[in-house]
């Protein structure tokens, strides 16, 4: 039966790992807009990679059905690349609980119901995950372990306490680390593993359009406050996100891999940190 990589979000970064880890696999290319799938799909193509489409919404739990129907139909599911979210420049809070947060416990709950024996996944989350202060116990393993449809009632989520976008974002990309590290153990009842990516300033579109939004200002002195002193690049994910998902990184799982730069160590114990 022929192995098949699920990439969910076919930009930079999804595309990246796919490029090293879906050769002589079937490719499906996922997008909520289907033009991005295609484009992504035609430059595998002409790389020699055997690729397919399809258009999913994460915040919808018949897409990410018909999604899974779509990818079991072209043979079992191997790995998973989950990339797809908004962040706080591009929309409002609401979208980013529900795509960010619920999205990703949906994806990781239906394909983890299907995952191959052997299979691995990664998710992408976000350095911000972690510049948000420690949660109490209560509300991490809430974050983790609450049943996805019950997820986004959770109090803490309530629009009385999350009263901006960036917030929403942290508190989703740290639910998304929590909950990798909750699905590991059932991934693994299946042979299978899950991990996260928490990459800093990334050059991806998605990237320039937090540069030059209302908070580029802050994300530029992010990167001059940075050990490196420079954003990342796609290919540098790319290489963690195969280690993860290949044969190397058959010892990780449930883990939460940050690649930032150094932004994070400044945030809390250097110049970052003084406001």
């Amino acid at each position: 039966m022929s192995q098949v990589i699920v990439v969910i979000g076919a930009g930079q970064i999804g595309q990246t790992i796919a490029r090293r880890v879906g050769l002589g696999k079937r490719v499906l290319l996922a997008d909520m807009k289907p033009q991005n799938a295609k484009a992504a799909a035609e430059v595998l193509a002409d790389a020699g990679y055997d690729t397919h489409v399809a258009t999913v919404d994460v915040a919808s739990r018949p897409s990410v059905e018909a999604l899974v129907a779509t990818a079991t139909g072209l043979g079992e599911v191997a790995g998973l690349i989950h990339a797809a979210g908004v962040s706080p420049s591009q929309a409002p809070l609401e979208m980013i609980l529900k795509v960010d947060l619920y999205g990703t416990a949906l994806v990781l709950e239906l394909f983890g119901a299907v995952i191959a024996r052997g299979g691995s996944g990664v998710v992408i989350a976000s350095q911000s995950g972690h510049r948000l202060p420690p949660l109490p116990v209560e509300q991490s393993h809430a974050l983790a372990t609450t049943p996805a449809e019950e997820l986004l009632a959770l109090p803490f989520l309530a629009p009385s306490e999350v009263t901006d976008p960036l917030k929403a974002y942290q508190l989703s990309k740290r639910g998304n680390s929590l909950r990798v590290a909750a699905q590991a153990v059932r991934w693994g009842e299946r042979g299978a593993r899950i991990n996260a990516i928490s990459p800093g300033i990334v050059m991806t579109p998605l990237a320039r359009d937090e540069l030059s939004g209302p908070r580029g200002e802050g994300y530029r002195r992010m990167i001059e406050g940075s050990a490196a002193k420079r954003a990342g690049t796609p290919d540098e994910v790319g290489a963690v996100g195969a280690l993860l998902m290949g044969p190397d990184g058959g010892f990780i799982t449930g883990s939460d891999v940050l690649m930032d730069g150094g932004v994070t160590a400044a945030w809390w114990y250097g110049d970052l940190a003084k406001g």
